[in-house]
């Protein structure tokens, strides 16, 4: 009866774990939203990806870490579907999958494929968002 009594309390906590859902670096990208943030001039990344990818899951770790550590950045991160959103893909004129965008505003300043180095994908975050910069 004691193990029932231990054993109820933890498969419940599990059971929760196992279905709340994944912190999410970005959001789905549209047209609406995108157009939204550059005219308030805000700093936009694109995010081409795919779910079935492996570079793609290593830079969401990479994002999501980034956006947790540094909400003072203002970071909008809007990820473009590469199997389903193909007039964006080649919008963005993105070879493949795990394509990074950064804008500020309407201008595009950084552009990177497959880039899965931690340090190279925040310094580059860093260098081109002035928010991050005064909280440094």
């Amino acid at each position: 009866m004691k193990v029932l009594h231990w054993f109820l309390p933890t498969l419940f906590v599990t059971s929760l774990l196992l279905v709340v859902p994944q912190v999410s670096a970005g959001e789905a990208f549209s047209k609406a939203r995108f157009t939204e943030l550059q005219l308030a001039k805000q700093p936009v990344l694109i995010d081409v990806r795919a779910d079935w990818c492996p570079t793609c899951k290593k830079q969401k770790q990479i994002l999501t870490q980034f956006q947790k550590e540094n909400p003072q950045c203002g970071l909008t991160i809007l990820e473009v579907n590469f199997d389903e959103q193909k007039e964006w893909v080649k919008h963005f004129r993105a070879p493949r999958q795990s394509t990074l965008l950064l804008y500020r505003g309407a201008e595009q300043v950084w552009f990177s494929v497959a880039e899965t180095r931690p340090d190279v994908i925040r310094q580059n975050i860093f260098n081109s968002v002035k928010a991050c910069a005064k909280h440094v």
